[in-house]
This record gives structure tokens, sequence and C-alpha cells, in this order.
């Protein structure tokens, strides 16, 4: 598997802007609105994706003329234009004529309109308005020279649909894949609480369904409905676009309905949205709730969010929202600190992103997000917060040489399974942490434990979706990615688990995290010693397991019990760094009882019922190394994992260079360079030593950069970001 070429490959740099929507302005002010962007060194513009009511106002009644100017006036002063079909945002005359559009949330219950993405996206009879209104549109303005590409819809999957017509889809869909009745009764078990089916009308609608089985297949199947309609839409757009547009739409990877690796698969380039808590949350020294569930708190979590766009296709990504100010309601204002929107910007730059564009430029004036803060204020006078994207705009700019070509790097990498995700949202492993009552955040929780300990270790993280494993022969992946982590990769089928196996073998550190293989494609619990198909390769097995109230402590095994006991245990101890534990490390929510047969055991529990149970064991596989973690790790038990891991991850030497609050990250551009991304994620002034020579990058286009000798002490305000190109060995001599 390839990094794919996406259409935008003849970019320079970084896209620069934000959503524009002239039309909600409440007075004419369209060329004040260009210049003041063209001063911010704005070099794209997002419209027309939110007001199908304006390009529609009545049944097959058309008003287009409105977007020229806008599209004129942004290509008279250099900024580019995606361009939106606003398919997301049904106009009322379309309700009231098709009431029945209305998405249903359960069988018979519609959901009301008044809001956005009410519609059934699946009904054919919503997709012949929604062609019309979109073949409009390009027929009008795809050939214009400001249009660079295409979003289609907005944040699809909002809600998986119950209607009629969708739910006799679902039925046609299992009839392909299954075949018989009898074959679904086999597959998914319902001979269980005599579910067994003679016929395919005899199958249950999904509100009163408690077979996991049938569970999975539906949140398959409704991500399969919003692939297919923005695939549709990509394919209309492509009859208009020329060879240099891309079409894409913007993910909000949360979403019910979406499956990212599939839905790309459909377009050109990924892009999404990424929403993240300001001031403190922003503050690596502090810890504090996100806002909402759709939101990230915390350095880790934003660059989670960035890594996880970059996983769609395994490419740089176009951010087409991030917030500028307040997000969210009108409780919930916590603009950023100085400092933190140029940060935040560089921060996804460094994971990969190829465009920075705010959702929005102006705040509104109405609506629903009347306090979702844009880059002007209500009184439309430019204040602070405008004044920092001017600056951003022009560093943006001063560093496009130094892009061409960039790739972030990676330390280690984590499979990330979407179908997983949807299995334990089911059938959750864990309790919620307040009440223990099932949580259906339990994959996020587990995946999130690992990659933040990984990435607050001072590793940087790629993650892999689990359908992208098979694009890897086991060398490819080895030579790629030398450590490969796989937590809760639940629902797995024989493939998958045998290219994990095949990893090891090949030479790869593989670490198998809780519930891993546990359950096969259909989720049905797997009749195989467990961890299925990796327990002979792995030199363990288990066959119970305990959730954990609060936590257990874990404690790294003494030399005596760390004695090899065979040629290939001592082989590991000879190849493996040792694994160093902190005193507050731990497990929560889940405990593997495991039993090593040959496997090392490198730490245990420091609990009197416990203590006998390896927490992580290490076996050699082949020419690699298979380690097991038989709990769910707390921070400073995952920050430990990651440092054993990856004991000299690429920005190794800044790292010991750092104090507490600065965090380093890097990649390679087609030149060559390591460039340097140094963040003083806090509110203080810190120094950073400069463990090798570098120069930094200039701040504007006209600024020279300024070279770094070894030991020299870079100093960095409050909420500040540098970026470096480390001199080659060669340089530095």
């Amino acid at each position: 598997m390839t990094e794919q070429d996406p259409a935008t490959s003849s970019w320079d740099g970084v896209l620069f802007g934000a959503a524009y929507y002239n039309e909600y302005q409440t007075t004419d002010r369209l060329d004040l609105d260009l210049d003041l962007m063209q001063k911010a060194h704005f070099s794209v513009i997002r419209v027309g994706e939110s007001v199908w009511s304006t390009w529609e106002p009545r049944d097959g009644e058309f008003d287009l003329d409105w977007m020229q100017p806008i599209l004129d006036g942004a290509h008279e002063r250099g900024i580019a234009v995606v361009l939106g079909t606003p398919t997301y945002a049904v106009p009322p005359w379309l309700q009231v004529k098709h009431p029945e559009l209305a998405a249903e949330t359960a069988t018979g219950v519609r959901r009301a309109w008044g809001s956005r993405q009410e519609v059934d996206y699946s009904s054919e009879l919503f997709r012949s308005y929604a062609e019309r209104v979109i073949r409009a549109i390009a027929e009008r303005y795809a050939q214009h020279p400001a249009v660079i590409g295409f979003q289609v819809d907005n944040e699809p999957g909002m809600e998986l649909f119950h209607n009629a017509q969708t739910f006799e889809q679902f039925l046609s869909y299992l009839q392909t894949r299954y075949g018989t009745p009898e074959n679904l009764n086999r597959d998914w078990g319902l001979t269980y609480w005599s579910h067994k089916i003679t016929e395919w009308s005899q199958l249950w609608r999904p509100d009163g369904n408690s077979a996991p089985q049938y569970d999975l297949a539906w949140r398959r199947f409704q991500a399969r409905i919003t692939t297919e309609f923005i695939g549709w839409q990509a394919r209309i757009l492509a009859e208009y676009a020329r060879d240099d547009q891309f079409v894409t739409t913007c993910i909000a990877y949360l979403r019910p309905g979406v499956d990212d690796y599939e839905l790309t698969g459909e377009l050109d380039i990924t892009a999404g949205n990424l929403y993240f808590g300001m001031q403190d949350g922003l503050d690596a020294r502090t810890e504090v709730e996100a806002l909402e569930d759709w939101t990230t708190t915390g350095v880790w979590g934003l660059t989670k969010q960035a890594d996880r766009l970059y996983s769609s296709r395994q490419e740089r990504f176009l951010v087409t929202e991030t917030g500028i100010t307040s997000i969210a309601g009108p409780h919930q204002n916590y603009p950023p600190e100085p400092g933190q929107i140029e940060q935040v910007a560089l921060a996804f730059v460094a994971r990969g992103a190829r465009m920075i564009e705010y959702w929005h430029w102006h705040t509104l004036h109405f609506g629903a997000e009347t306090y979702w803060g844009g880059i002007l204020p209500h009184s439309q006078v430019p204040g602070r917060i405008y004044d920092e994207v001017v600056e951003l705009g022009a560093r943006l700019e001063g560093l496009a040489p130094v892009l061409d070509g960039y790739r972030p790097d990676a330390d280690i990498a984590i499979v990330y399974s979407t179908e997983s995700r949807w299995a334990m949202e089911y059938f959750p492993p864990l309790g919620t942490e307040r009440d223990n009552v099932a949580d259906p955040e339990s994959y996020n929780r587990i995946f999130d434990a690992y990659y933040r300990g990984i990435v607050e270790s001072g590793a940087q993280a790629r993650i892999l979706h689990d359908k992208q494993l098979a694009g890897f022969s086991a060398e490819e992946l080895v030579a790629r990615h030398p450590v490969l982590v796989a937590p809760a990769l639940y629902i797995a089928d024989d493939e998958l688990l045998e290219t994990l196996r095949a990893y090891a073998a090949a030479g790869g550190l593989l670490v198998v995290g809780v519930r891993t293989g546990y359950a096969d494609e259909e989720a049905r619990a797997r009749r195989e010693v467990a961890p299925p198909r990796l327990a002979e390769a792995a030199q363990l097995w288990y066959d119970e397991y305990s959730n954990l109230r609060g936590t257990v402590g874990v404690l790294a095994a003494v030399a005596a019990d760390a004695t090899p006991t065979s040629e290939t245990d001592a082989a590991a101890s000879v190849s493996a760094p040792p694994l160093v534990l902190s005193p507050d490390a731990a497990g929560f929510g889940w405990l593997d009882y495991l039993h090593a047969d040959g496997a090392r055991v490198l730490a245990s529990y420091d609990h009197p019922r416990h203590a006998a149970t390896p927490a992580v064991t290490q076996a050699v596989h082949g020419l690699g190394r298979i380690s097991y973690v038989g709990t769910v790790p707390n921070t400073a038990f995952a920050r430990d994992l990651g440092r054993w891991l990856a004991p000299r991850p690429a920005t190794a030497a800044w790292n010991a260079a750092a104090p507490e609050g600065v965090v380093v990250t890097s990649g390679t551009n087609a030149a060559g360079d390591r460039v340097l991304f140094v963040h003083n994620w806090t509110p203080t002034s810190l120094d950073v030593v400069a463990p090798v020579a570098a120069t930094t990058v200039a701040a504007t286009p006209q600024t020279p950069g300024r070279t770094l000798a070894a030991g020299e002490t870079l100093s960095m305000t409050p909420w500040s970001a540098v970026v470096l190109i480390e001199s080659s060995p060669a340089d530095r001599s």
C-alpha cells in the first residue's frame, strides 16, 4: 500500500481561510470582507453548502446569480473557492411537499423539521430533488476559475435511518450478503431466544433488537448508505469538474452513520472538522474536561483528531472547519489565549494538514449558532482574533517551501477499528467511572488510553485502519511501522488476525490489548483459546477475565521473576529493553487472567488477588516479538509503555532537552529535511536547549531565519510555536 496522490498535489504550502457566508450578512459588505481576507493572507474560502432555499427558493425555480460576485471577487484577489452542495439543509417547500422524507429515528418516529440533516438520504425521491440542485449549481459554476474543488453535503451520518424504505433496503442488503434465511440463522445464531426466521419478511425491525450480530450488520449498512450517498454526489460532480478540481466532504468522525475509511474511498482527499477546548484545555500540564462529546481536550486530543484524519487515506488532509474562538452553545464562551490560534494551526500542519479553514468568517447575528464565534465579532470590526489570523496567514506563507512533500513522522502505529467501536457501543465491556453502568464509549476509552500515553511519552503515532493492513505485505508493514499496537480490536476476521501474527513473524513488535480478536467478523465470541489465533504465537492464554472497580497498580517484574525460561525467552530478553514503570502506573476497567505459557512476564499487579497474574508479557515469534497487555493502562502506565516501545523516537534528542509543557513533533519534506515543530503548550515562558544545530523557518517570507547552534537556548513565549529545520550531520560538521 502506498500513500495516494491527491488531486491537490500541485498546491504549494497550506491553504488558509474560512467558511464564508455573504448571504448571512445583514449589510452589503462583500468587497470589504474580501479585502480583509486578502489582508489576512487568505488563499481559500468555502461557500454555498448551507443554503438550498437560497439556491432554489421554490420548487424548480433556481436563483444562481447571487454567488457570481462572491466567486468573481475572490478570484480577483487570488482567493480560491471550495463550492459546496446544499443537500444537508432541506428547504421548507420540500419539507411541506414531502413530509415523509423526514428521517425516522425509530420506526414511525419522524425527526422534526426546523434544524438540519433531518432527511433520510437513502430515499430515491429525496435524491431526485438533490440531484436537480446539484446539477444546477455545477452547470453554472464548476468551470469558474476560482473554484478549486467541491464539498458535497456536510458532516454526513448524523442519524441511523429507520424509515420503511431504508429497512427494505436493509433486507435486500442482507439477502445479497447471506443468500438465504438459513445462512442468516446460522451466522447470527438466531436459534437463541427463538429468533430463527424462515422468510426474509419475518426479520424484526431494529428498534427491539437484542442480537449483537444484527446490530453490527445494521451499523455496517447505515455507514454504507452514507458512503453511497456521498459517492453518488461525487460522481455527479465528476461530470462537471476539471482535472485540477477535487471532490470531498467534511467528516465529523464520531457521527454514528460514518465509516471514514470506506467514505473517503469515494473522494479525492480527506477533509474533516476539528473542534477542541481552548484556554486551559490546551495546557499540557493541566487536566480539564471536554466541552462536548464531539470536542477534545488536551494536546493529545488535538493531535489525535489530526491523526484520525490522516488515517482515513494515509495522506495529508484538509481541515474544513476548526474553532477560531468560542464554539458550541451560548454558555460555552472560552476564546483562545493569545498565541493559541497559531499554535493549533501549526500543530495540525505538523500532523499533515494541507488546509486550515475556520468556521467561520463573521460571527452570526441570528440562528442556532449566534454565539459560535467567527474571525470577526458581532460588531464586524476587526479585533484581536483577526490580528492573530493576519499574523498566522503570513507565517503559513513563509512555511510553503518547507512543506513541499511533507510527511509527518510516526514512531508507533496504532490499529483503529470502526467496527469494533460499533460493537462496543452495543455491547460495552467497560462500565462508566462514576456509576458503573455500561459505557458506550468503551472502545474510545481503551484506544485513547494507548494513544494518549504514546504521544505524551514523546513518541509520534500513526493511526492505521484495520482494513488498511491488508494493503501491506508483512515485510512492508514492518519496514514502515516496526511497532504496531492493536488495542481492543474486538471485531477481527481470520485474515486480520493472521496478518497480525505474520507481522510479528516478519520482525515487527506487536502489542496486543484486551478484547483483541475475541469476536469474529459477525461479532460472535470465538471458540478458540484466547487470545484467538495469537495464543500460541504470544505464548500465553486466558479463559477468564474481570471488570475492575477502580484501578489496580502495576509493577515491573523483579530480576528473579524476569529470568528467561526458554531459549526464545532468552532471545527476547536480549533484544527488548526493560519495561520501567512509574510508581502510579495502574490498570483500570478490565483484567484478563493471563497464563504465561513460555512468554516472559514483564509486569504484574500490585494486588493480593491478582499478584500472580501477568499484566504485561512478551514472547519471540519468528523474527519479531508479541507483547500482551492484560488491562487498560492508565495515563502513567500508558506513558511508560510508550517510552518502552519507542525508546528512541524521532524527536528523542529534543524531547530530552524540552521542559515539561514543551512538545516537539516532526516530519520530513521532499528535500529530505527534518522539519521540527516545537510547541510551548503552557501560559509561561520556557527555554529549550537545542541538542543539535537547527535553523528557524522564517515567520514571514521577508524575515530571515535564525541559526541555532547545538547547546544554544531557544526562548519560547507562552502559547507559542517555533518551526525549525534540523541541520544535517554534514552541516553540523
